[in-house]
Formats: structure tokens, C-alpha cells, sequence
């Protein structure tokens, strides 16, 4: 006869062993708009880190490929033009997306000129909004958290940035809108791109 205490030993055993050779649970592959965000984090507080050896040009030339990479520049430069973009000319279209680019890789290298222990935390979870992705991050620094989220589309396979909601919720794209609108009503795309390039070059000049 066996008893009780060595058949309870005995399950125990078999509860163990079966424990040890189930099959691992498999973990999520990560969301790849997620990745895509964190990718740029990186190189972002890589150029951080090495700020005063860079300097201002030097960080500008490594967040460009970066910057390439993981923002629609096309549809970025489109929706801040707003519904003058549809009657521009493919050459001055051309030339506000070369300015557009240029504008928002100088905001990244100028803003982010040092490092202080500062750090990015993605949300591994993303929401669905039609079809495209909201990415929610924020940067904590020793004083404050920054809320920065992104809307992700879809473009050739890769998910891409299209809007950044400043402190979570204000739209990028729709406070450039609002601001460019008056010198393209008054000036044309040859007066806006104008415009964008000389807000580049202040922010390359330290303004």
C-alpha cells in the first residue's frame, strides 16, 4: 500500500516534471510600428550622447537616414500644406518636400543638442485609429515626462510616422498648417518654401 505522504510525493513529482518539459508559452513578436519608433529613439539619444563632438551639422547628418527611415516626408509635407498642395506644381512640390525634410531633421538636431540621462519609453501596445497606428512614448528627464505619440501608416511595407502629437495630444501637422497657410495664400509655394528653409537654417544656426 502507498501512502497518503508518498502519493502526494509522487503527483508533486509528476506536476514538476510535466512543468519542466511543457512547451514554452511563445512571447508577442513585437508591433513593428513600435519598433520603427524605438529604432529612431536610439539613434536620436545616440547623437544625444555625442552632442558636443557632433555638433549641430554632425547631428543633422546622422538623424537624416534616420529621420528618412521612419517619417513620410511626402505625406507629412502634403497634409502641412493643406488643400494648396493639390494645385502646386510637381517641381514646387519637389522643392517644399526637399525644405520640409530639411526643417524637420534641423528641429531634431538643434532640440536634442545634450544628454542629461534622458531616456524614450515606448508603449508596446499600439491603438488602431481606421487604419492607421497610434504609437504612445514619453521622454522623462530628471525634472519633467514628455508625452510625445505618433500616428503610424502603412507605406511600402513599413509602417511610418506620419503626425506627432506634441505633449500627447497637439497635432504637428495641424499646427504647421495653420501656420503656413497665410504666406502660401499670399506668396505661393516658391514664398512657403522659402519660408520653411529659413526656419531650417535658424535652427541650424543655434535659433
Amino acid at each position: 500500500m502507498i501512502s497518503n505522504a508518498m502519493r502526494a510525493v509522487s503527483l508533486s513529482a509528476m506536476f514538476l516534471l510535466a512543468a519542466l518539459f511543457a512547451p514554452a508559452a511563445k512571447a508577442e513578436p513585437p508591433d513593428p510600428a513600435v519598433v520603427q519608433v524605438q529604432g529612431f529613439y536610439d539613434v536620436l539619444i545616440d547623437g544625444m550622447k555625442h552632442a558636443k563632438e557632433l555638433g549641430i551639422k554632425g547631428r543633422y547628418d546622422k538623424l537624416k537616414p534616420a529621420v528618412e527611415q521612419t517619417f513620410d516626408l511626402p505625406d507629412m509635407t502634403r497634409l502641412a500644406v493643406g488643400p494648396g498642395w493639390a494645385t502646386t506644381s510637381a517641381a514646387d512640390q519637389q522643392s517644399l518636400l526637399t525644405a520640409f525634410a530639411f526643417l524637420t531633421v534641423a528641429n531634431y538636431a538643434n532640440n536634442f543638442d545634450g544628454y542629461d540621462g534622458e531616456k524614450f519609453v515606448v508603449d508596446p501596445a499600439t491603438t488602431m485609429r481606421g487604419t492607421d497606428k497610434i504609437v504612445q512614448s514619453k521622454l522623462i528627464t530628471k525634472t519633467q515626462t514628455i508625452p510625445f505619440n505618433y500616428r503610424m501608416r502603412l507605406i511600402g511595407g513599413s509602417w511610418k510616422i506620419i503626425d506627432i502629437y506634441l505633449n500627447g495630444y497637439v497635432s504637428q501637422i495641424a499646427t504647421q498648417r495653420s501656420d503656413f497657410g497665410a504666406t502660401l495664400a499670399a506668396g505661393g509655394a516658391p514664398a512657403l518654401t522659402k519660408k520653411i528653409e529659413a526656419l531650417a537654417q535658424k535652427l541650424m544656426t543655434g535659433g
